[in-house]
């Protein structure tokens, strides 16, 4: 059952009144957090966790607690379980998250929550920041300004053999889609939806162990890649033309998914510097298409395999 918040605790506040009092920041957003137009639409979102959220089951952490410590995470920069440590470790920011006595919610419990808030209610949050501050005469509002700090994470090395496994997959996905919405596919070819992402991750992987054995150790795992992602380029593009001639909301969601993608995978064989009339052509055995090969300097083992 979803709780709006804690009730008071007037022996907290006594003792808080002996810690150290807020920083400045921390309490006028504490007077921003009181607007119940934002509490409201952070509500709402919480409420569709399940259908009855609302009215049963067991007490949940409060919206309020909630609300508030995931402010403190976004304005310290904090990990989910360095908000957790630091708000249990603190009376200051017990009384800014009115926790009181109560146990700090596990970071998975706030991970589960914060991802229940969408994009919708954040923007509707910063503008209600906004007009609250161009009412105090604080700002104009008038300029908005965007934080481009480009934010560490963790993404495998885009390798060409990880490019064309990735682009396989992402065919094959949006393939399985698209069966799904087509009514007709008695135009398409048997293996027309065929998923042939293991295929391209066992190639893949076995370029990756046989890389240190230098290029001629790898040219038959790369031929049997790019077989592969040529075979899925044409069953993409054979389902495509099928989309096509079908005209409703799903039918063209795959479509325009597969119009933006189908161009980045043709130029997976494109290389700079003018190299494309030094490329050789050979025939894939298995799609009998003609495809580019990669880069001379790529058999040269001057590229990452």
């Amino acid at each position: 059952m979803l709780r709006d918040r804690y009730e008071t605790d007037q022996f907290f506040i006594r003792i808080q009144s002996l810690a150290s009092e807020m920083d400045p920041e921390m309490a006028q957003i504490d007077l921003l957090l009181n607007d119940d137009t934002i509490f409201q639409a952070i509500k709402r979102d919480l409420a569709q966790r399940y259908t009855q959220t609302t009215s049963t089951g067991r007490p949940s952490t409060p919206v309020e607690v909630i609300l508030r410590m995931l402010v403190l995470k976004r304005l310290y920069d904090w990990s989910y379980e360095q908000t957790e440590q630091h708000v249990g470790d603190s009376l200051v920011l017990r009384r800014f998250c009115r926790l009181y006595f109560e146990s700090v919610p596990d970071d998975t419990v706030l991970i589960r929550w914060a991802k229940r808030i969408q994009a919708q209610t954040l923007a509707l949050l910063n503008s209600r920041v906004t007009t609250i501050a161009t009412q105090l005469k604080l700002t104009r509002g008038r300029k908005l300004r965007t934080d481009g700090t480009v934010v560490e994470t963790n993404i495998h090395y885009p390798t060409d053999s990880s490019l064309l496994h990735d682009g396989v997959r992402v065919l094959s996905r949006t393939l399985k889609r698209a069966q799904q919405v087509l009514h007709d596919t008695s135009t398409l070819a048997k293996e027309a939806f065929r998923n042939r992402t293991r295929s391209a991750k066992r190639a893949a992987q076995q370029i990756s162990r046989q890389a240190q054995r230098g290029q001629e150790a790898i040219k038959t795992s790369y031929r049997r890649l790019l077989c592969t992602a040529q075979a899925s380029l044409c069953q993409a593009q054979s389902v495509h033309e099928a989309l096509m001639a079908q005209a409703d909301e799903a039918a063209y969601a795959v479509r325009e998914r597969l119009e933006t993608f189908l161009p980045r995978w043709r130029r997976l064989s494109i290389r700079p510097n003018g190299a494309s009339s030094m490329r050789s052509r050979y025939r894939c055995g298995e799609a009998g298409q003609p495809f580019r090969a990669p880069h001379p300097d790529h058999q040269a083992g001057q590229a990452s395999a």
